[in-house]
């Protein structure tokens, strides 16, 4: 199985502290989070002791979110199947998800965790998988079978989530609203996906650059880009990892990459994934309308 890789970025300056005669230096911290590479750039006089408190909050809701960690929330839930208490940050992410959910036909949906993990073991044993196993996963799927409130989750016996889709958004989101408390300015974020507030420090909109070519200026908005072969399963790299939780098979359309923008990057994310199984662009127009302050900002073809 082939990955894109991903790193986690952040930049932030305030320049108009009272008292200042000039701009405060820029302090880079430079770890992991998210399980990929992180860089924190800040311009503050407390940088490090901010940039410390970021890396935790990060970890925290790893904590919450990640399918690796064995003690997540995530994880948790996807063991027994019920979760009592579940943290609010997870509540939140799952109310947002139904919403695209019911937005995109049933296309985003995060009980796919059992499809891709059928896919995932089939790669490693160099194969794809069967008809039966595919079957046997889907039969799992379907996010009607999940209910929760401020009392817990629960699922049907054997189902699992996944919230790859939006959960890299919503913990921009998270570190962005933490910065903001923090009296930054002018802040981009980078988990994979992107989170602006305000703007560059030269006055103009941050330049997000595409891979897939052009640059989306952003400010104060939150950007995210899903594109179907940016993970795959066969060594081709053909079998991509956006799969249709209609079907159980991964993307189908020629969309090479889709970028969205938002309010905030967990939508942003949900949306962009979701956009990628969609067969036309009036279709993904249409999802988009049902949140005003989303909108498709490019779209490519394989």
């Amino acid at each position: 199985m082939t990955n894109r890789r991903r790193f986690l970025a952040i930049s932030a300056a305030a320049f108009a502290f009272p008292g200042m005669g000039q701009a405060e230096p820029i302090y880079t911290w430079q770890g992991t989070a998210l399980g990929a590479r992180a860089t924190l750039r800040l311009a503050h006089p407390d940088a490090k002791s901010i940039s410390a408190r970021v890396a935790t909050e990060i970890s925290r809701l790893e904590d919450v979110f990640s399918l690796y960690r064995k003690d997540s929330s995530l994880s948790q839930l996807n063991g027994s199947g019920a979760l009592q208490s579940a943290p609010f940050e997870l509540l939140e992410c799952l109310s947002l998800a139904g919403a695209v959910h019911a937005a995109s036909g049933g296309r985003f949906d995060p009980t796919i965790q059992p499809l891709w993990a059928t896919y995932a073991r089939a790669s490693e044993e160099g194969g794809l998988p069967g008809d039966d196993a595919l079957a046997q996963a889907r039969a799992l799927t379907g996010w009607e079978g999940v209910t929760f409130d401020a009392a817990g989750i629960t699922m049907r016996p054997g189902m699992a989530l996944t919230l790859n889709g939006i959960a890299q958004g919503y913990i921009a989101d998270r570190v962005a609203d933490m910065l903001k408390s923090e009296g930054l300015t002018n802040i981009l974020i980078d988990t994979g996906e992107f989170r602006a507030v305000g703007t560059h420090p030269d006055g103009h909109a941050w330049p997000v650059k595409l891979a897939a070519g052009g640059v989306v200026p952003l400010a104060t908005r939150a950007l995210a880009t899903s594109a179907p072969l940016g993970t795959t399963f066969d060594a081709a790299s053909q079998v991509g990892h956006i799969l249709d939780p209609r079907t159980g098979l991964p993307s189908k359309t020629n969309w090479r990459e889709i970028t969205v923008s938002a309010e905030s990057a967990a939508l942003a994310d949900a949306l962009s994934t979701a956009a990628c199984l969609f067969g036309t662009r009036a279709e993904i127009d249409a999802c988009l309308a049902r949140f005003q302050t989303s909108r498709l900002e490019a779209i490519s073809t394989a």
